[in-house]
């Protein structure tokens, strides 16, 4: 009796650990109520594709290569602009919980910490990408109407690949900045820290770090967008390594839930 009523209170234990229907609706309510959080999501569209298809229209038609050396990843040329919206979306997210006190509400309402911060992870993961698949299809149309005689189509090796792993990889650099968030409690601090470590670091030390800087999540997570492969990762190993980072950030930033005072 005693290991049946001990496995019956394991079980409720792991079920009430899981999101619920009624907790994920409550955690998409408070992103819609926030107009920074769903304009920095506006924006990953708005600068993945607008600045891909302005440059093409610019240039797109002088050479080959216009956009940069592998054509494929060029397609998706406003990707470094988009991820920077991408990761003050994933911090916006979470970083409201940590400002006076809403966590400690947010806890009142769901006092399983597990359940309320996998909801939340959901909800982000969820809406980046919706956004990424839709920004990575429309990026990719729309900029090469304007290639000319250099244009690719769906239909070319690695498109849909890319087309989709754009998005994917939107998606996780949004929960790679959510993760840290929870980790940090500031979002401010994240964006300010991540936004040079993904844009400025990799061109600073990467003669320096050599075949490492392969690994790094932005530089690994690319790779699903290009035509052909360099250094030691491939299109579907590089975005695993995205998501490998993106998991262990999700991981700390749970540990901190579960462990910091509200």
């Amino acid at each position: 009796m005693t290991t049946t009523t001990a496995a019956a209170s394991s079980t409720v234990q792991t079920a009430t650990a899981l999101p619920t229907r009624r907790v994920l609706r409550s955690e998409w309510i408070k992103i819609r109520s926030a107009r920074s959080i769903l304009g920095s999501l506006a924006a990953v569209f708005a600068a993945t594709a607008g600045i891909t298809v302005l440059t093409a229209a610019a240039i797109g038609t002088s050479e080959p290569d216009a956009l940069g050396d592998d054509r494929l990843l060029g397609a998706f040329f406003g990707i470094n602009f988009g991820q920077i919206a991408a990761i003050a979306f994933g911090a916006t997210a979470f970083a409201g919980e940590f400002r006076n006190g809403a966590l400690r509400v947010s806890l009142t309402a769901v006092p399983n910490r597990t359940a309320l911060y996998l909801s939340k992870a959901a909800v982000v993961a969820g809406l980046a990408f919706v956004v990424g698949q839709i920004t990575g299809l429309v990026t990719f149309l729309a900029g090469q109407a304007f290639m000319g005689e250099y244009a690719l189509s769906l239909g070319d090796p690695g498109a849909l690949r890319a087309v989709f792993g754009s998005g994917t990889y939107l998606m996780l650099i949004a929960l790679f900045a959510a993760g840290l968030t929870a980790l940090v409690r500031s979002g401010a601090l994240v964006m300010s820290l991540l936004i040079p470590f993904l844009l400025i670091v990799p061109f600073v030390v990467g003669q320096v770090a050599g075949g490492a800087m392969d690994f790094m999540p932005d530089r690994a997570g690319q790779m699903v967008m290009r035509m052909d492969a360099q250094g030691s990762l491939g299109p579907w190993t590089g975005l695993g390594v995205a998501a490998l980072w993106a998991v262990l950030a999700l991981a700390a930033g749970w540990f901190a839930v579960r462990r910091r005072d509200a």
